[in-house]
């Protein structure tokens, strides 16, 4: 047996080298998703980022406006005015995608789940992100990269996201499992980012920061796998993820489909919708 296991679909996260020798061609779009509730990050983009990457922010560019009573806020936006962000982009059906930021893919992740859900499967993420490319001394560029608009055509697919209504069902029945990849004071209550703090009942809690080292490069293949089957999430299990707006989450269901897992979705709305909804179950403390 190899002392390192492959990826099962190492097409979703590219080596630093990869990403070098295809930035520049004309199919290729490199995405700078950094995103920071704390901080401006499009202003750090306009400082430095990768030569020809656009920057999409995934709360303003990819969030549908929230309803009059004000929540869920960041639900996927729908398929035409997704194609718009797209076509603004120059990422068109043949474009290749490339994501990356800051925190080893986390919101990157959300450009890949919404692409995934409109039907796009050509995009991976950059592996250890920014840090790791300028840690290896690569080129860098300033200002703002515009690209001739592109056609985008949205093919809805389902399978990807899933709805309250599902998640719902899966309480009552216990299938999909449900993984809530927020930090532990989330998911007991103690830290409310809701008018309700806790968990979905029957949910179980792996962070979803696990999946890397310290560096933000991925954990080895082999180990991942190891250790989400033994939290109950083999390749076989059916699996919803959720966190508070879907982002977290979709890293987490990045990773997995990574790992060879098929039938994974995330919850949009996740706790964002969940925990302000008081017709709801939830569960505070740990279950």
């Amino acid at each position: 047996m190899p002392l390192v296991t492959p990826l099962a679909r190492p097409d979703l996260f590219w080596s630093t080298d990869r990403v070098a020798a295809r930035m520049r061609d004309a199919d290729v779009r490199v995405v700078d998703c950094r995103f920071s509730f704390d901080e401006d990050m499009h202003a750090q983009y306009l400082s430095n980022h990768l030569p020809g990457a656009v920057y999409l922010s995934w709360a303003s560019d990819l969030s549908a406006p929230p309803p009059a009573s004000g929540h869920p806020r960041w639900m996927l936006l729908g398929p035409s005015e997704f194609a718009q962000v797209m076509s603004h982009l120059g990422i068109g059906d043949g474009t290749m995608v490339i994501g990356y930021d800051a925190e080893g893919g986390h919101h990157a992740a959300r450009l890949w789940l919404a692409l995934r859900r409109y039907g796009h499967d050509r995009m991976a993420v950059m592996e250890g992100g920014i840090q790791k490319w300028i840690a290896e001394g690569r080129p860098l560029e300033s200002g703002v990269v515009k690209f001739a608009s592109a056609s985008f055509t949205p093919r809805p697919r389902e399978g990807v996201i899933a709805t309250k209504e599902e998640v719902l069902a899966a309480v009552r029945t216990g299938d999909p499992w449900l993984l809530d990849v927020r930090r532990d004071t989330e998911f007991t209550g103690a830290e409310k980012r809701a008018a309700r703090g806790g968990h979905i009942p029957g949910a179980v809690n792996i962070l979803w920061k696990d999946a890397l080292k310290d560096d933000w490069t991925l954990r080895e293949a082999g180990e991942l796998e190891e250790f989400y089957t033994n939290a109950g999430f083999g390749p076989e299990t059916r699996t919803v993820t959720y966190c508070q707006a879907g982002v977290r989450a979709a890293f987490t269901h990045l990773v997995l489909t990574a790992l060879g897992h098929d039938d994974v979705r995330t919850y949009d709305g996740s706790w964002e919708e969940w925990g302000n909804d008081p017709a709801l179950p939830i569960i505070t403390g740990r279950s």
